[in-house]
């Protein structure tokens, strides 16, 4: 019996073998796929980078949806999963970010990614004070049309229809 226990010498090779690797994003990649195959993760060791990527390759990696409490500071600050100290402090205590061992970081923490995330909240937040004010404050339905695409010397009338056809016109509509 192949499973007993102590039985190592093995006579014959494995029965069922898998013809391709796995592959997550096998069936068409979704937007959350795609966006946990970009994640880069920085202010790790290499053994804690090794797990995040495994849990990435294997479909195995969930990522959060509120902010965990970092174990130094106390603040719910973990915006990544798996991670215990949030990035500041990491960076400040030169420690792993998921297990907390001083241990060399493979990848460290770069201060302008919090820039950029910090810029595209602020983007979200004009958008959506956008968004609010067309709903709230237009009494006249207002029409935004882009007419970049189309040329004054264009004298053929199918050309100007197929112009016409393509171009974006929005409509802000009060409810």
């Amino acid at each position: 019996m192949s499973s007993q226990r102590g039985n190592v010498a093995r006579t014959r090779p494995q029965r069922h073998q898998n013809a391709g690797a796995f592959r997550n994003d096998k069936y068409g990649a979704s937007a959350q796929c795609k966006k946990i195959n970009a994640k880069l993760h920085d202010g790790v060791c290499q053994h804690c980078k090794d797990v995040l990527e495994w849990r990435v390759k294997f479909s195995k990696y969930k990522p959060l949806t509120k902010p965990k409490k970092c174990v130094k500071c106390l603040q719910k600050t973990v915006k990544d999963s798996y991670h215990i100290v949030c990035r500041p402090c990491a960076s400040k205590l030169d420690v792993c970010a998921k297990c907390g061992k001083g241990e060399e970081i493979v990848i460290p923490i770069d201060k302008g990614s919090e820039q950029t995330e910090n810029a595209a909240d602020e983007n979200d937040q004009r958008q959506r004070s956008r968004k609010h004010q067309l709903e709230e404050g237009a009494d006249e339905p207002d029409f935004d049309i882009f007419l970049d695409d189309v040329e004054d010397d264009d004298d053929d009338p199918d050309v100007f229809k197929e112009k016409f056809k393509n171009m974006k016109i929005e409509r802000s509509l009060k409810s």
